[in-house]
């Protein structure tokens, strides 16, 4: 018989607390050095006792001395250096400055628009269509929809249309590939009669079907590809070079590697982050009598604060780790190039440096790093790859980069299929599957060899 009752029991579980304190640090941890100066100026706002360090400050060094007093009362709750590292003194500019700022489609349609000799109306009309368009530069709108917006004929908004299509560049204004790719082609003075008809026929085309497009067009499959030859002259999405609003046209490293001479330095991007201090203001109030209250808030305040300068100094140093562990395993590759990168997983750099490897994700994930072979994102470095003939491991890239070279060298009356390309890297020690030489292929845009054939 069942007996039902209510009761006191005593049971011990383990279970993860994530503090704010621990939360902060790991959205520290992950920011990149652009979004995390964002994350800094917001908590300067919000905390009057964090402050940024003066580029001018007679009491510079005391300050620091007395912030690093104060960390040492958070010893013990979270690990790592509890010191800034000190840097020289950045100018005032900016890297803004020195940024080029491209015009949008939007600005440079409009600035063409207003030479156009359009009146009035017809101007409004063609501010309009010029925002309507997406960032490729196509009417995202019907001409029925914009004559009934403006009240006006669709023939009225037609010229428009075709004014705002003869501006720079070609192709702009289109409601469809087809009408974008015959618009650049009008410009060419090109007047071969196969180029519409093949633009009409972009499935054929995109799937290499030359022999058929020539046998139902009554041409060679010579002149089918010189047709086609100069239709990926054109450009499917003219507006594409153009800038785009509010976006981030640069990319700013989290981290250099620099060679001296026959090593590798590994240097955090600290210049855009302010240097933080706890301010001496309310350092000296705790000195003095306070009500609990405002006691119990300044207290809270400057230990946000101190957390968040340790947390900025955390990511620091498990930045630079996790960079001098990369460089330490990919030496081939700053040594002699891409062919030489090798697989490379987060564990193996996260056993190296000490931590778990989802802090080593996090470290890396979102940031990129200059160095002496050009500016990389992290993920990069971890590639996964195939076995070589001597068991050690080829990176993905270094076998993309193999493939591409083979592929540059075939004869294109008689390109390399995916089977002979096989054959070819097993024999040079690469240990692939032609399943997995397709894939790669793919991934580099590089078209089958039935669609890389040339006609003689």
């Amino acid at each position: 018989m069942m007996r039902l009752g209510f009761g006191l029991q005593m049971q011990q579980t383990q279970r993860l607390i994530m503090t704010p304190e621990l939360r902060q640090a790991i959205t520290v941890l992950q920011l990149p050095v652009t979004e995390l100066t964002d994350f800094i100026e917001q908590e300067l706002l919000e905390n009057p006792c964090l402050e940024s360090e003066p580029k001018e400050d007679v009491e510079e060094e005391q300050s620091r001395h007395e912030t690093g007093r104060l960390l040492d009362y958070l010893r013990g709750d979270y690990s790592g250096s509890s010191t800034s590292g000190e840097s020289e003194d950045e100018p005032e500019m900016g890297f803004e400055a020195f940024t080029p700022t491209l015009p949008t489609l939007q600005e440079h349609l409009t600035a063409q628009l207003l030479l156009s000799g359009l009146d009035a109306s017809g101007r409004r009309i063609g501010e309009f269509l010029i925002g309507s368009m997406d960032d490729h530069g196509y009417i995202g709108i019907t001409l029925a929809e914009v004559a009934d917006r403006f009240g006006v004929t669709e023939e009225a908004v037609t010229l428009v249309l075709n004014t705002i299509q003869g501006f720079d560049p070609p192709g702009v204004g289109a409601r469809s590939l087809r009408e974008c790719l015959l618009l650049q082609w009008a410009t060419l003075d090109d007047g071969n009669p196969l180029v519409p008809a093949l633009i009409d026929r972009l499935d054929d085309l995109g799937e290499g079907r030359i022999t058929r497009l020539a046998e139902e067009l009554g041409v060679t499959p010579m002149e089918i590809q010189g047709a086609a030859d100069m239709i990926r002259t054109l450009d499917p999405k003219p507006g594409r070079r153009f800038g785009r609003a509010n976006e981030t046209r640069y990319v700013v490293p989290d981290a250099t590697v620099e060679r001296v001479g026959g090593e590798y330095v590994v240097l955090v991007n600290e210049s855009p982050v302010p240097k933080l201090l706890v301010s001496s203001q309310y350092r000296h109030m705790l000195a003095n009598p306070l009500e609990s209250d405002a006691r119990k808030y300044v207290e809270q305040k400057i230990h946000s604060a101190l957390w968040l300068i340790k947390a900025i100094e955390q990511r620091r140093l498990t930045l630079h780790k996790v960079t001098e562990s990369i460089v330490q395993f990919q030496r081939p590759f700053f040594d002699q190039g891409i062919r030489h990168l090798r697989p490379l997983t987060l564990r193996e750099v996260a056993e190296v440096v000490g931590v778990h490897e989802s802090t080593v994700s996090r470290a890396t994930a979102g940031k990129y790093v200059a160095t002496p072979r050009g500016t990389f994102e992290f993920k990069f470095f971890f590639s996964s790859g195939v076995e070589g003939s001597r068991g050690e491991g080829v990176a993905a890239e270094s076998v993309k980069r193999m493939i591409a070279e083979l592929i540059s060298k075939e004869d294109q009356s008689e390109p390399l299929s995916d089977q002979t390309l096989t054959d070819m890297l097993n024999k040079q020690g690469v240990n692939i599957s032609r399943r997995t030489v397709a894939k790669y292929r793919e991934e580099m845009g590089v078209a089958s060899s039935g669609k890389r054939k040339r006609y003689k």
